[in-house]
């Protein structure tokens, strides 16, 4: 049995970010939020959850759909479809809405992250009624 892989922030420039954690700042850049203004923690945080999600390895493609979703959450709903449409606005509200059904999925689990790292915008906190406790 072959132990997890960790990811890597990389250290004093020594040695380089993990793959996973270079695909999600593209991933994120890609839906127009630039990954600086993402807590490093909170982006681990994502990256560990994916690894839950798909313990082999996360499929690249699963990167974009994931900082979509997070993006949604943090630019609000306005801002978000500027830069990614409508189609990808209306595709984060749907996932949302489902996360809200069924409660303790990987998309739940994303929305609340970005609720607790006070990541979230307030018109997706008030349009879905999301409360933290």
């Amino acid at each position: 049995m072959m132990a997890p892989r960790r990811s890597s922030l990389g250290f004093l420039g020594m040695f380089g970010r993990s793959g996973d954690l270079r695909q999600l700042d593209a991933a994120l850049r890609g839906a127009d939020l630039h990954p600086a203004l993402v807590p490093e923690g909170v982006k681990l945080t994502i990256v560990n959850l994916m690894k839950d999600r798909w313990p082999d390895e996360p499929p690249a493609h699963a990167y974009p759909g994931v900082a979509r979703l997070f993006s949604y959450c943090i630019a609000g709903p306005e801002a978000f479809e500027r830069s990614n449409g409508l189609q990808n606005r209306l595709e984060a509200e749907r996932r949302i809405e489902a996360a809200l059904e069924t409660g303790d999925s990987f998309d739940a689990q994303i929305v609340l992250m970005t609720l607790h790292a006070k990541l979230i915008n307030a018109q997706v906190v008030e349009r879905y009624g999301l409360v933290s406790e």
